[in-house]
Formats: C-alpha cells, structure tokens, sequence
C-alpha cells in the first residue's frame, strides 16, 4: 500500500507538471494528495457508487468516471497547493491516474 501511495504521489506530480489546468505545488502536495485520494476512494467512493447505482447503470458505467473526477476535485478542495481549473481537467486527471495504476499495478 505504501508503494501504490508513492507511485500515485510521483503520479500526480507528473500529471500537474503535463497539464496545463493542473498546479501542484511540491511533492508533499502530492504525497498528502494521493494519501487523501486512498482514503476517499475507500470511504467516500463506495458510498457515492452505492448512492448512484440507477445513473451509473443507465450510462452502462460512464458515470463512474464522473465520479472519479468530483473525488478528484474533492481532494483538491481539501488540500492547499493542488488547483485544478475546472470538472475536464479533473476528469482528464482522473483519467490519467486510473491508467497509471492499471500500468503499474
């Protein structure tokens, strides 16, 4: 778990430094993010999936990645140095990290 959160860290640091609608500030921003991102995708996540079960089976699961991208502008609310301008950017965000994680883990 720990080595998944790192990875995430230098994830979202890479990501902040490719896209223009993403600032991180440092790395501890990064680490601080993924480690805030693990604990809402295993608290928050489940809960907001379960809440929105009839939309997310009408998209056939495309609602998911909306999902993703209001739990990624949640962390960035959250923690102080990462901004993200608007919902595509944390989309893409999101997008991005979810195929980073399918590549290493």
């Amino acid at each position: 778990m720990i080595t998944k959160i790192l990875v995430n860290s230098l994830g979202v640091l890479a990501i902040g430094y490719l896209l223009r609608g993403i600032h991180v500030k440092n790395y501890w921003t990064a680490l601080w993010s993924a480690i805030l991102l693990a604990l809402v995708n295993a608290f928050v996540k489940p809960v907001v999936i379960f809440l929105t079960l009839p939309i997310t089976i009408l998209t056939l699961g495309l609602f998911l990645l909306v999902i993703n991208a209001l739990m990624v502008l949640l962390i960035a609310a959250v923690v102080d140095g990462l901004e993200i301008e608007n919902f595509w950017w944390a989309l893409v965000f999101s997008i991005l990290l979810s195929l980073l994680n399918v590549i290493f883990f």
